[in-house]
């Protein structure tokens, strides 16, 4: 094939080595952003309190953080010092923080996939194009770990928590994605797939609930890059593998339907997903309002792992039953 779909799908799956090996090489620099983090102290400011209503006790215990250094001139803002770092603006902070976190996920994208913006590099070979029906099977059992994971720690949270404005948003994928997966194994005679404790599905979820518990801005990365990543190359490349392997039926998986269930065109349907993400990235944007400088920086980190983790569930769908 040589349409753009296969093209973006192959050059993904090349992607995901280069991810590795960037997340290995980013975790330094991440080390010196922990080592930052860890000599966080309470902070007292009434106007920070403020900022971070609708936090669990757990979220603001380690979101009201401030940073402290023992740079010097670190409280200058002078050049090259910490403080002139932080105070610097990043790409798309003015149009709010999922505008940044959208900048940094791009930058990770072949040219292939984002000419504009991508920056990761595409080696010339590719893998033939070759999913098959088992290895999708796989890859959507392996998803729905990760999305009924991270439904369920949004369903759970306290109603003060940040988690629980992420509640009901229609984006959610785990029933849909049950619905396929028995659809799939009646319609093709398919036996059942179970995710084995080491494979990539309960990998990253067993990171996600690490994450949620101990570490909010990280999940949330990882929480966009999921979700938003699916309304949109998610949804060409399960196009394409549909139309070579369930001669072109569009699966649940990839459908998001009108508020009252009723019918809708295609353009309508883009519409509604616009605006649920709308609605998403506007919490999103809020939540962050009341995180630190350096726990935006470190959020922002997180998505060379977030690109990792969906790869490696990316990578089922080539495989074959044994």
């Amino acid at each position: 094939l040589s349409s753009l779909p296969h093209r973006i799908f192959t050059s993904t799956l090349f992607s995901i080595d280069y991810l590795e090996e960037m997340s290995a090489s980013m975790s330094m620099s991440m080390s010196v952003s922990s080592s930052r983090r860890s000599s966080f102290v309470r902070s007292s400011s009434s106007s920070s309190r403020s900022r971070r209503r609708g936090l669990s006790r757990s979220e603001r215990s380690w979101i009201s953080r401030s940073s402290t250094s023992s740079t010097t001139g670190s409280s200058t803002g002078e050049p090259g010092t910490l403080e002139e770092s932080k105070a610097r603006p990043r790409p798309g902070e003015k149009k709010g923080f999922v505008e940044e976190m959208r900048i940094v996920a791009m930058k990770l994208h072949t040219r292939e996939q984002a000419p504009k913006e991508g920056q990761a590099e595409m080696p010339k070979e590719r893998p033939k194009f070759a999913p098959t029906r088992d290895g999708y099977l796989a890859f959507l059992s392996e998803s729905k770990e990760v999305y009924d994971t991270m439904e369920t720690i949004m369903a759970n949270a306290d109603a003060e928590s940040a988690f629980a404005r992420f509640q009901g948003t229609g984006l959610e994928r785990g029933d849909v994605l049950a619905r396929d997966i028995d659809a799939m194994m009646s319609k093709y005679d398919l036996a059942k797939y179970e995710p084995s404790e080491d494979g990539p599905g309960r990998t990253y979820a067993k990171l996600l609930r690490e994450l949620a518990e101990k570490d909010p801005p990280a999940f949330i990365c990882h929480y966009y890059n999921v979700y938003f990543a699916h309304t949109a190359g998610g949804r060409m490349i399960g196009k394409m593998v549909s139309d070579k392997c369930l001669e072109g039926e569009t699966l649940a998986f990839y459908q998001y339907p009108a508020a009252d269930g009723g019918e809708q065109t295609d353009e309508e349907e883009k519409e509604r997903m616009k605006e649920l993400l709308g609605d998403v990235k506007a919490t999103i944007d809020d939540v962050a309002t009341g995180w630190t400088r350096d726990e935006k920086d470190h959020c922002l980190e997180e998505t060379s792992k977030s690109f990792e983790y969906s790869g490696k569930l990316l990578k089922c769908i080539m495989t074959t039953s044994s």
